[in-house]
């Protein structure tokens, strides 16, 4: 009974001890940050111009929270190498070359999908939804609100630009092909503005489309990688 136990017993501590490296990453990264963390909020904020905070406790509690995000985004890469060192004992032949590429890969893309939020699209739904501003309305962004919207805008990007890679995988594994998802696109369109309705910091239709957009495109483009693959791997032109 003890040697079935100790298999169990033995992948839980190294999952414990993968976590522990994963937490001081995050702490040592979110201490960085927090020393920054104003430098940090003017290249935030710079899309929403001046900020401004309405207690005394809200600039405290924003740094902190400035501190755990970046922390985590600049740590993330610590984050996925001890997700790979748990993985590789389980992992045989194929399997290894697979995560060898999709993580790095999954890496890059959740860092495209926020530089793409942060530097094309944030600009954009700021000036949007500044364009609503009259002579008795002026825009004033508080501190901790902005950096709440910040957050729940660029996730849903990061997020997002993951599809690409699932899709590849899942047409790996052959359980999707290019002709299966040309004939879903009109559900998936559909399926990428619910998504973008779930997850948007706002209601307006705005945001949800900036959000689905980009979606889309992958998914077209995707759809083409994997008809190239198909037909070189047929043998076809």
């Amino acid at each position: 009974m003890s040697e079935e136990r100790a298999p169990i017993t033995f992948h839980l501590e190294e999952l414990r001890r993968r976590l522990i490296v994963c937490f001081a990453a995050w702490l040592l990264g979110s201490i960085i940050s927090y020393i920054y963390a104003e430098d940090i909020i003017a290249v935030l904020s710079a899309p929403a111009g001046k900020l401004y905070f309405l207690n005394p406790a809200e600039v405290f509690f924003s740094y902190l929270e400035v501190a755990a995000f970046t922390g985590f985004l600049g740590t993330l890469p610590i984050h996925c190498y001890e997700f790979w060192r748990f993985l590789r004992p389980a992992l045989r032949g194929g399997e290894v070359t697979t995560a060898l590429w999709f993580i790095p890969s999954a890496l890059l893309l959740f860092y495209g999908g926020s530089a793409f939020a942060f530097f094309w699209v944030l600009p954009a739904a700021i000036q949007f939804f500044m364009g609503f501003a009259t002579v008795s309305l002026q825009p004033m962004f508080s501190l901790s609100a902005y950096l709440s919207f910040f957050i729940a805008f660029l996730l849903p990007f990061a997020l997002g630009f993951e599809l690409p890679l699932v899709l590849l995988v899942l047409s790996r594994l052959g359980l999707v092909t290019a002709a299966m998802l040309k004939a879903k696109r009109r559900v998936f369109i559909l399926l990428a503005f619910i998504f973008a309705g779930v997850v948007s910091p706002t209601t307006d239709m705005f945001t949800q489309t900036c959000i689905a957009i980009p979606m889309i495109v992958l998914y077209e483009g995707t759809i083409i990688v994997i008809g190239m693959t198909e037909r070189k791997s047929s043998g076809k032109d």
